[in-house]
């Protein structure tokens, strides 16, 4: 008796992790220059900065085949970085 498994492909998984990965990336530079021209703090611009070498962390373990825990890295890093310029 043969299962077959619906589902993403490892290859395919860490593409799309990769692509998550870089879609994050663009979206904090956007955030970074925006909080540039706005004239925020210095601690804030250093968090979206954190967040942008996060993401591209996260884009080199899943072409590395750490797919799971770059999301679980990318997810983790996103919340502290968002809930500590809240706080900040």
């Amino acid at each position: 008796m043969t299962s077959t498994r619906e589902g993403l492909t490892p290859q395919q998984a860490r593409r799309l992790r990769m692509g998550i990965g870089a879609a994050a990336m663009v979206a904090m530079a956007v955030v970074l220059i925006l909080r540039l021209g706005d004239g925020s703090s210095l601690q804030s611009l250093g968090l979206y900065g954190a967040a942008f070498v996060l993401s591209g962390s996260v884009i080199e373990m899943s072409r590395r085949g750490r797919t799971r825990l770059g999301m679980w890295v990318l997810g983790a890093g996103f919340v502290l970085v968002l809930g500590a310029d809240l706080l900040l």
